[in-house]
């Protein structure tokens, strides 16, 4: 089955468009690698009437905008492969210098999901 990472982050409205270059640049040398998708997107419909709301769950500021971000894999073991490659580009490090990053990463919710079901 396929493997997803998942990422939920607030990211401040002023430096969506320095995120938006970012996550261009960073999803070109995902899909170099063999990634299957690779996607980010702006929170829209964010007003749950049940569970935990994103917003609430990152602790969203006001001026901020939630962002809903994952990768496509084959496998969890294609996953590995590929973000040892990722971490290893030295493209990648020069977008991950923490003084320059569009967003707070301590409040970025991440994580690897093995796909229950998939049409």
């Amino acid at each position: 089955m396929q493997y997803v990472d998942g990422f939920v982050m607030a990211i401040p409205r002023r430096k969506l468009e320095a995120y938006k270059k970012l996550a261009k640049r960073a999803g070109k040398i995902w899909k170099e690698f063999g990634a299957l998708q690779y996607r980010e997107c702006v929170g829209q419909d964010l007003k749950a009437n049940f569970g935990i709301p994103f917003p609430k769950l990152i602790k969203q500021k006001p001026g901020e905008v939630v962002v809903f971000s994952w990768i496509t894999y084959k496998s969890k073991a294609q996953r590995d492969r590929i973000m040892k490659k990722v971490m290893e580009d030295p493209r990648m490090a020069e977008m991950m210098d923490p003084a320059d990053m569009p967003f707070d990463m301590k409040r970025m919710a991440y994580g690897g999901f093995t796909t229950l079901v998939s049409y």
